[in-house]
């Protein structure tokens, strides 16, 4: 009887080991088929700036009318026809990207957006937004920035304005105070994305940089 008994025992934690490394497989190749997909949506997003840049390119290099540049940019746009206003430089954390003329969901799979305020480089408080992505791509490293780093921001003509950081901090997803356009005459660039861990805003405050 004792022997039937160890027999029994025997075959349990066989069976569980088993059922374990079945899950165990099962989970990695869900894992390996999610990291592939992330990984080819990244590459499809890198490709679409490189397309954004070239299009600055050519906008800067052929738009020599401001006032028509701005005209087109206040007027109300499609989300099937967005167009790049400026690109946003940080050397301190190796940020290089596009900022589109508007904000949507699908538009901020691709590149930095427009939430709020003027065009790139013109009096009021240009708010910026981009999805944190963890460390690939866009405002991931943004919270590396600290008060008086610098940004560099470029408008439709390729001039460049040097703004430095005065201000960082975390605000619920409804608190859009940042936003605010109360800047009197001054160049103000606002700089927000998630915060992947406790789900509030980063928000990074810059303002022109006097040499």
């Amino acid at each position: 009887m004792n022997q039937i008994l160890i027999q029994k025992t025997d075959k349990i934690p066989k069976k569980h080991y088993q059922f374990q490394l079945i899950f165990s497989l099962i989970f990695a190749i869900l894992f390996f088929l999610f990291l592939s997909w992330q990984m080819y949506q990244n590459s499809q997003t890198r490709k679409i700036s490189q397309e954004l840049f070239k299009g600055y390119n050519i906008t800067t290099l052929y738009g020599t009318n401001e006032n028509m540049i701005i005209e087109k940019a206040n007027a109300e746009q499609t989300v099937l026809n967005p167009f790049v206003i400026g690109i946003l430089k940080i050397d301190k954390i190796h940020l290089n990207y596009p900022i589109l003329s508007q904000s949507s969901r699908d538009l901020l799979k691709i590149s930095l957006c427009r939430f709020a305020g003027p065009m790139p480089n013109k009096t009021g408080n240009l708010c910026i937004a981009g999805h944190n992505l963890v460390d690939n791509h866009f405002f991931s490293l943004l919270h590396d920035l600290e008060l008086g780093d610098l940004i560099s921001v470029f408008d439709l003509s390729g001039v460049e304005i040097i703004y430095e950081v005065y201000d960082k901090y975390e605000v619920i997803p409804s608190d859009l105070s940042c936003t605010s356009q109360e800047v009197e005459n001054n160049r103000i660039i606002t700089l927000l994305t998630c915060n992947n861990v406790n789900g509030r805003r980063l928000v990074v405050k810059a303002k022109e940089h006097k040499k």
